[in-house]
């Protein structure tokens, strides 16, 4: 069971408090509709071309993303625009919360591409959780004066020559960006249903 959001966080006067407090909170936000999230959801397809994680010999003509027997559909082109399940989402979350962690408190071996995925809401939800929190506590381990150490993170050319708090907010945005996508498709789901 995941701790409660720390409230008293946000009365902290310092950047590290600031960018953990609004981790925590969005996480707390998106873990409480991800909880209920079941794997009609998870697969649903607002159309029938939105990138989702399928078996790999399903996926096509896109990239493969994931080591396991499931997969992220991944377009060739970096600017793709086209719609993606939540499946996609978590996927995409879970790599990215993966691969900060790995080359920032790991072992700084694997990259985003060696992430396993998960073919059912549950198992899926419970990996994002587990890399999401451990990013929370290495995070909340670390001294005040990280905060705006450069290169504390190595999983980019862009992290590496930042202060580890851009690094930080960069991954809050992605999980508040993605995150509000998940719960709309959440509601969108619900209205087509």
């Amino acid at each position: 069971m995941p701790e409660p959001f720390d409230w008293e966080i946000l009365h902290r006067q310092s950047a590290m408090a600031m960018v953990r407090g609004q981790l925590g909170f969005s996480w707390l936000v998106l873990s409480g509709r991800l909880a209920e999230l079941t794997d009609e959801q998870y697969f649903w397809r607002p159309t029938p071309e939105a990138l989702t994680v399928v078996r790999r010999h399903y996926a096509g003509r896109f990239r493969l993303h994931g080591t396991g027997e499931w997969t992220a559909q991944w377009p060739n082109e970096p600017d793709h625009r086209g719609p993606r399940t939540i499946a996609w989402l978590i996927a995409h979350l879970t790599e990215t919360f993966f691969e900060r962690w790995e080359w920032t408190f790991g072992e700084s071996r694997q990259s985003r591409t060696d992430i396993t995925l998960h073919g059912n809401a549950r198992d899926a939800v419970a990996w994002l959780t587990h890399w999401v929190e451990a990013w929370q506590q290495s995070i909340a381990e670390l001294p005040e004066e990280d905060v705006m150490r450069i290169g504390l993170s190595q999983a980019t050319g862009l992290d590496a020559a930042s202060p580890f708090g851009h690094v930080v907010l960069q991954l809050n945005r992605e999980l508040i960006h993605h995150g509000s996508e998940i719960m709309t498709l959440q509601d969108l789901h619900a209205l087509a249903a």
